[in-house]
């Protein structure tokens, strides 16, 4: 059998949407310099590469024209590296991964530069041009739902109160505020150059956050509901990319290997409560494993909003202690295509730094859906 490791993780930094330091930063630049940091640092062979996989949730304008190929022109990669650009929404770069695994376990292929970009400054939520179908949007709105909503849904759904949510939110920015003082996030984040400016820090962390700040927030989506912008991802730029192998070929070319790809997963789920959709995604992707729930070490959950977070922390029974331990997308910032490659390679580096067996990796997805990784420490 033919398996899949990940043999490098680097990213950029994520900074605030139309008004971080990365605002005027085109989303080619920010995902080709940080493939020519991951290419650099793991010092694989560019003629080994089979294709870029690249994911993203709003492919056009600036990140149009398959920006996957664009941006092999752009690393200087051989001609006959492919780039494919991948929307699985959330998901898309975790996807980007999946791909690659399929990939190689039939030997189409032994090195894949898997990664995704996304920048909410250059093309907003919702695209350059929104235009949902009519007669779907008339009979089943719910499938429209603006994310907001369904994260309201949820924290109803699971009477988390919006004291609960400001709580997590305030863990989100601690521990990655722990984690940037101690330096940890440098091994991973790439300095990007923009003219005479080089960005090299995440822009989203907020160490002061308290109840107090976060209680004078008003509500965004729903004037009785919970759910505050101090407890949803902010609006990010940035790009994350991971090199994915063949097992043998990684030895073979002393590459060095963070973790095993054990399985994988994707479900759907109700529209309207779409942030349940790690749920199921991760049962299954266990199940694939023949693992559980308490044998992850290391678990990276996207947080798209601190109340889905939270239901899917209390259903699956998890440890909240593994949880994103130097923060999640509450601090750092959601870049959609982006963030699927981000929590995928950071559960393998953290796997191979801290001496861990596994890890999961999992998001929910918009319009109903989640994604889910099982990885394993072989070292």
């Amino acid at each position: 059998m033919r398996n899949a490791v990940i043999v490098g993780f680097k990213r950029s930094p994520f900074t605030m949407a139309r008004k971080g330091e990365m605002f005027e930063v085109r989303p080619e630049d920010i995902l080709s310099q940080t493939i020519n940091s991951l290419i650099e640092e793991t010092k694989v062979n560019k003629e080994d590469i089979e294709d870029i996989i690249t994911g993203c949730a709003y492919p056009e304008g600036a990140q149009g024209n398959n920006i996957a190929k664009i941006v092999s022109f752009m690393t200087d990669m051989p001609e006959h590296v492919a780039g494919m650009t991948v929307n699985r929404w959330c998901g898309s770069s975790m996807q980007a991964i999946h791909n690659a695994v399929g990939a190689i376990a039939i030997n189409s292929g032994n090195v894949f530069v898997c990664c995704g970009v996304e920048s909410m400054t250059f093309i907003p939520m919702n695209g350059l041009t929104y235009d949902p179908h009519p007669k779907l949007n008339k009979n089943n709105p719910n499938v429209y739902m603006s994310m907001g909503l369904t994260a309201e849904n949820v924290a109803k759904k699971f009477n988390i109160s919006r004291k609960e949510q400001q709580e997590f939110a305030i863990n989100s920015h601690t521990k990655a505020n722990k984690a940037r003082e101690l330096k940890i996030f440098d091994d991973e984040i790439v300095t990007i150059n923009h003219g005479n400016i080089e960005i090299n820090k995440d822009g989203g962390i907020r160490p002061n956050t308290t109840q107090e700040i976060l209680d004078g927030l008003k509500l965004v989506f729903d004037e009785n509901g919970t759910v505050t912008a101090g407890t949803a991802s902010p609006l990010t730029d940035g790009a994350s990319a991971v090199l994915v192998c063949e097992e043998e070929y990684a030895k073979k070319n002393y590459l060095d290997i963070l973790a095993r790809i054990k399985s994988t997963a994707v479900v759907g789920c109700p529209p309207e409560l779409m942030g349940l959709g790690p749920i199921n995604a991760s049962k299954k992707a266990l199940q694939r494993a023949d693992l559980k729930i308490d044998d992850m070490d290391i678990i990276e959950l996207n947080e798209a909003f601190a109340s889905q977070s939270l239901a899917c922390i209390r259903e699956l029974n998890i440890d909240e202690k593994k949880v994103n331990i130097h923060g999640g997308a509450i601090a750092l910032g959601h870049p959609l295509g982006a963030t699927g490659s981000r929590i995928t390679g950071k559960t393998a580096s953290l796997l191979k730094k801290n001496g861990k067996k596994y890890g999961l990796a999992t998001q929910c997805i918009g319009l109903g859906q989640g994604i889910a990784t099982v990885l394993e420490n072989i070292n």
